[in-house]
């Protein structure tokens, strides 16, 4: 009878933090600049808190809006409600596929922190959009508010729900949760980069 060796703890720290010296000199250097890149990007999005404008005149809009109206398309035969949802839950959703798959699939656990970064600004992103939902003021994608066109994605789900009258505090919660996991990610690309630069230097 077989028996399968269990992970052991070296296992776990290469899945997560990857094999140490597998990095190249290059590859260490671009990794490094990438993360003082987003460290600052994150800042600026934090300092800026829940402003639609500076959120949704960033580069990072641009990436989420595909995403977002795929969602709608691909959850269009489950119903009105999952179609509506299935935008936003689409761009937040994607990066998080990614991120498990560079992980678990790539074995690149420095992709996969970015990839949860990108998952994490994304939260903040959807974010002014839930706390919109009485309001109605941002402008949608054809250049109109949503009071203009009777209304949007979360003014329908929070209606839907009961929640109308939470959508601030739903706002304000997913930019926390979307803020903590970009930070969260941010550490975790640099424990990565720490463990291969460590290791390195040892040998």
């Amino acid at each position: 009878m077989r028996l399968d060796t269990p992970d052991t703890g070296d296992d776990r720290r290469d899945l997560w933090l990857g094999a140490q010296g597998e990095a190249s000199d290059a590859a260490m250097a671009g990794r490094a600049a990438l993360l003082v890149f987003l460290v600052l990007w994150t800042i600026g999005f934090l300092r800026h808190g829940l402003d639609a404008e500076h959120l949704y005149s960033s580069f990072m809009h641009l990436v989420h809006i595909p995403f977002h109206e795929a969602g709608h398309v691909l959850l269009s035969p489950f119903g009105r409600f999952v179609t509506v949802l299935g935008g936003s839950l689409f761009q937040v959703a994607i990066p998080l596929v990614c991120a498990a798959v560079l992980l678990l699939k790539t074995r690149d656990p420095f992709g996969a922190s970015v990839a949860a970064w990108w998952a994490g600004q994304s939260l903040m992103d959807v974010a002014p959009y839930i706390a919109d939902a009485r309001a109605l003021k941002l402008v949608l994608l054809g250049g109109r508010t949503g009071a203009e066109v009777e209304g949007h994605d979360w003014e329908y789900l929070l209606g839907t729900l009961g929640w109308l009258h939470r959508d601030t505090a739903l706002g304000r919660a997913s930019f926390t949760i979307g803020a903590l996991l970009m930070v969260a990610a941010l550490a975790w690309g640099a424990a990565v980069v720490w463990r291969q630069w460590t290791s390195r230097s040892l040998r």
